[in-house]
């Protein structure tokens, strides 16, 4: 029993140390996008599936120079070009831009798009709630009978 413990403590921590190399990869591609200029991100969470982040690097039109994803399910996902939106405006994009059958690379496309469109209407940009709060939510539609807003 003890070394069972000690080998899911042991893939706790391994898993930490590789989810924090991703996230430092992470960084430093947004970094790099940033000091070049305006940059819009989507994310989609996807569980069991593949997630994916976009970042877009615009113009002060909100015209799109640079492109990179980020999907996959574990942590070797990496930072990688996406090819075929340069000159696109971002407020025009609707996912279909890129051939894929990935669902949550193109909902974070959308959201990359949402996120520009609030930003420049001065819209606050509220985070989507994560899946304990979606789950609490749920819980309590069930017992009060009633949509619950926060």
């Amino acid at each position: 029993m003890l070394e069972l413990g000690l080998a899911i403590l042991g893939a706790f921590i391994l898993q930490s140390i590789f989810s924090a190399v991703q996230m430092k990869h992470f960084s430093k591609e947004f970094i790099s996008l940033r000091r070049r200029g305006r940059v819009a991100c989507g994310r989609q969470a996807g569980g069991f599936r593949a997630g994916a982040i976009t970042m877009f690097l615009l113009d002060d039109q909100g015209y799109i120079q640079e492109a990179r994803k980020m999907e996959g399910v574990t942590f070797l996902a990496r930072v990688r070009p996406m090819e075929g939106f340069e000159g696109l405006h971002i407020a025009d994009l609707t996912g279909n831009e890129i051939a894929t059958k990935n669902k949550n690379l193109r909902q974070a496309i959308l959201d990359a798009s949402l996120t520009y469109r609030k930003f420049v209407a001065g819209e606050p940009i509220t985070p989507p709630p994560s899946p304990f709060q979606l789950a609490f939510m749920r819980f309590k539609q069930v017992f009060t009978g009633k949509k619950a807003l926060n």
